[in-house]
């Protein structure tokens, strides 16, 4: 089957042009993803959440993948109609959901605008706003995790045998420079807090410049689906379909006996959930331990995913001609748990630990993802990949929430105040401990990986290029 792919693919710049494009598709949904991340402050000043509020309407995003397993489902739907429809309805998906989201911090909505009246019939406990933003994130998430797993096997149908990890990590790099953005651009799109204009005139502002990333990224993979009928057509020119290769509901049982598999799959969830939930509270981490503007405190955040772009392509160069794959993530679990400590009982400057979490979150994602097409058969890539973002989901559900929780129960009274125009900070020592533990469980699952691919034979250690 190599040898009719590589007819099409064979082209340098066909193949890394799929590359970028697809990549932009997936950053304008890291930058939604992100992009109200620096802007907890004014949601809790602005509709009034708590902490551990703030971390629901984050976890909403998760609880489509946990409970309903959409991302797996969404990986078997990709095995079994293909990547056209497939990867179009579910990034239409998260577009509307994101358009949702904005709406339901808008001043209209919550001045008793369309659907305000509905959201405040239930649980009355919680506000219209709460309960609209987090519909929304829900339904963005519904539709970005399976997204994901559509680019990610795009990647592979392209660069499968060829710069497999350096393509990946590439599409990862390239993906966080959206999450980066989000960090940069979201506080400068607001009204500076120190003025007297009101915030809420502007502060939706960065959430609608997402959405409208989000559909830009729709019109991105409209333009790729042309590329993929082409590329299928070759396919038909050249061989017919092996039945043998077409993807059968059994194989998900095949990958949940596999042990190397479900190591890896553990180390996704243990090694996401320490970082991404930590990136939903480090501008507002610098802010209330660092003392620094919000601008800032998003400049300072925007390290982590800013050195991706440099590091990711470089370890996945490594993993692609020297090997080292399953070496490369038991050193990156090492490097988070030194951060979340630093962080945690230090004052040294945050530039230097969020320098070194770039680091360990270009290592391990580098390694972990082109590892899986070594663990898995190619016609059961969309169902590992769904699966392993469904395990990955119920720790980005669980912890945002958490840390939301820890940060109330540590720091009482704070949410209030800062809630009544007051003045008061928050103390993430607590909270940044828990993810350390976290990192803890990564290095063994990323320590029993590499043991275990000593007699699986998958050959973890061993280049991924194939010449």
């Amino acid at each position: 089957m190599n040898d009719f792919k590589s007819a099409l693919n064979d082209s340098v710049i066909l193949r890394w042009g799929i590359m970028l494009l697809v990549s932009f598709t997936m950053a304008t949904n890291y930058y939604f993803y992100d992009a109200l991340s620096p802007l907890k402050f004014l949601m809790e000043r602005e509709l009034g959440f708590s902490s551990a509020e703030y971390g629901f309407f984050q976890a909403a995003y998760s609880i489509p993948n946990v409970f309903l397993l959409m991302a797996v489902i969404g990986g078997i739907i990709l095995d079994k109609i293909g990547i056209r429809i497939t990867g179009f309805t579910f990034i239409f998906i998260q577009f509307i959901g994101a358009v949702i989201t904005a709406y339901g911090a808008t001043p209209y909505f919550n001045e008793g605008g369309w659907g305000y009246g509905f959201m405040s019939s239930f649980l009355t406990a919680y506000s219209p706003a709460l309960k609209m933003t987090s519909l929304g994130f829900f339904l963005f998430g519904l539709g970005a995790e399976t997204s994901i797993v559509v680019i990610s096997k795009v990647i592979v149908k392209w660069f499968k045998g060829k710069e497999i990890a350096l393509a990946l990590g590439m599409n990862i790099a390239i993906a966080r420079l959206g999450m980066g953005a989000a960090m940069v651009v979201s506080p400068r799109l607001i009204v500076d807090s120190t003025q007297t204009t009101p915030l809420w005139q502007n502060w939706t502002m960065p959430i609608w410049f997402g959405a409208l990333l989000l559909g830009i990224g729709l019109l991105a993979f409209l333009v790729y689906m042309i590329w993929d009928i082409k590329f299928d057509r070759r396919v038909e020119e050249r061989m017919e379909t092996d039945p043998a290769e077409e993807f059968k509901f059994s194989d998900l049982g095949k990958l949940m006996t596999n042990r190397s598999f479900i190591y890896i799959s553990m180390l996704c969830v243990l090694f996401y959930s320490a970082v991404f939930p930590f990136m939903k509270y480090a501008p507002d981490l610098m802010i209330n331990k660092f003392g620094v503007a919000p601008t800032l405190a998003g400049d300072i955040s925007s390290i982590l995913p800013f050195g991706t772009l440099v590091f990711t392509p470089i370890f996945a160069y490594i993993c692609d001609y020297k090997g080292r794959s399953a070496s490369l993530m038991v050193y990156g679990s090492l490097l988070v748990i030194s951060v979340h400590l630093v962080f945690a009982f230090t004052t040294i400057t945050p530039y230097i630990p969020m320098f070194i979490l770039g680091i360990a979150f270009s290592l391990v994602p580098a390694a972990m993802w082109p590892a899986v097409t070594k663990i898995v058969e190619t016609n059961r890539i969309g169902t590992a990949y769904g699966a392993m973002f469904t395990i990955q989901a119920i720790g980005l559900m669980l912890f945002p929430w958490l840390i939301g929780l820890v940060l109330d129960h540590t720091n009482p009274g704070v949410s209030e105040t800062l809630a009544a125009g007051g003045e008061a900070v928050y103390d993430y020592t607590q909270a940044l401990v828990m993810l350390a533990l976290l990192g803890f469980l990564g290095l063994i699952f990323s320590w029993l990986l590499k043991r275990e691919d000593k007699t699986s034979g998958y050959g973890l250690e061993e280049p991924n290029r194939i010449d």
